[in-house]
């Protein structure tokens, strides 16, 4: 065989193995992410918090977003933010806040752009695959932003399979 018809072949098995190599990967529906907007605003509510809560896919786009009608406008931003650095860094805001605050390494984090490294923020999972987030804000502290996201997901978990 000649050189250039090996290099030929070569090259055509490579282009055919990049080919077969396809991710499939889990992601937020608009179904899912509306369920756990409303239940998370629903469990606020119901505490007398007026918040938004944002609702991101794995790649940390808004999918849904609810907010009450006395919610400050600010805290729509907060929300989303705080939703998009949970999927991303695929751990919880409170995760983040708690590791800049002891690690000096990791003090640079919240310059991210779109990072909110403050509680809030709760990523969505299918087993261990992160599929998502919900971000709250509004409610008086992250701690209680936290528990709204949780009752959010938990009113949804027997769909997250």
């Amino acid at each position: 065989m000649k050189p250039l018809q090996f290099l030929a072949l070569g090259s055509l098995a490579a282009c055919l193995t990049a080919q077969a190599e396809v991710a499939s990967e889990k992601n937020m529906t608009l179904k899912i992410a509306s369920e756990i907007a409303n239940a998370t605003v629903q469990a606020c509510t119901a505490k007398g918090y007026n918040v938004t809560a944002a609702v991101v896919d794995r790649a940390g786009d808004v999918r849904a977003i609810l907010r009450t009608d006395k919610a400050g406008p600010h805290t729509l931003d907060s929300a989303r933010r705080k939703a998009y650095t949970a999927a991303s860094t695929k751990r919880s805001t409170s995760e983040m806040l708690e590791n800049v605050q002891k690690n000096p390494a990791a003090q640079y984090l919240p310059m991210i752009d779109g990072f909110l490294v403050v509680g809030g923020g709760i990523p969505v999972k299918v087993g261990d695959e992160v599929i998502g987030a919900v971000g709250v804000g509004g409610a008086p502290g992250g701690h209680l932003d936290d528990q709204c996201a949780t009752a959010g997901i938990e009113a949804v978990k027997d769909q997250l399979k």
